[in-house]
């Protein structure tokens, strides 16, 4: 019997889905890039395609996005899919989250290429732009309305210039 008894107690700690992943939740993600209605249209239909989720939401105006998520695993697939449709955003949770991989090196440079950002615009380059504008030492960039990739030029803190164009809503990639 108490062979059967840790084994079924095994069995209980190995399937255990925690509260956070099993329960429906409502996610408002802020700071999103939305520089006019087609980038809110975009942050839309790409969190629609995502399974799990439901009730999505955009307002440009605040630049954040609400929807209904099945678990946590689909709050964090819609993050995923927005992240790599080019949006960052804050999630405030412990549980979903857009991720660091933007594959910065710490240091100073004196160009940094990144790649994969939301840019359907000139509204989106203008934002771009304002993002990197105050990080010390940058002194240009060649960012083009409709072209993912920029490189970013001066001497200055490549992370800096990184987490500027998060906090922007641009989530990008270091080439």
């Amino acid at each position: 019997m108490t062979k059967f008894t840790l084994l079924a107690a095994a069995f209980l700690a190995l399937t255990w889905i925690s509260p956070a992943e099993a329960a429906e939740t409502t996610v408002e993600l802020k700071n999103i890039h939305m520089c006019c209605g087609g980038c809110a249209k975009e942050v839309a239909k790409i969190l629609s395609k995502v399974e799990g989720i439901t009730g999505v939401a955009c307002d440009q105006k605040t630049t954040s996005a609400r929807f209904q998520a099945a678990d946590a695993k689909a709050a964090q697939r819609a993050i995923d899919a927005l992240a790599e449709g080019g949006f960052h955003g804050d999630a405030g949770s412990k549980d979903f989250a857009f991720k660091a991989d933007s594959g910065v090196k710490a240091g100073k440079v004196k160009s940094l290429t990144v790649t994969g950002f939301h840019n359907s615009c000139g509204g989106c380059v203008v934002s771009f732009r304002e993002s990197i504008k105050d990080v010390k030492g940058v002194t240009g960039d060649n960012a083009k309305a409709k072209v993912t990739t920029a490189e970013i030029t001066g001497e200055f803190d490549a992370e800096e210039v990184i987490q500027a164009l998060n906090k922007a809503g641009f989530h990008v990639k270091v080439k």
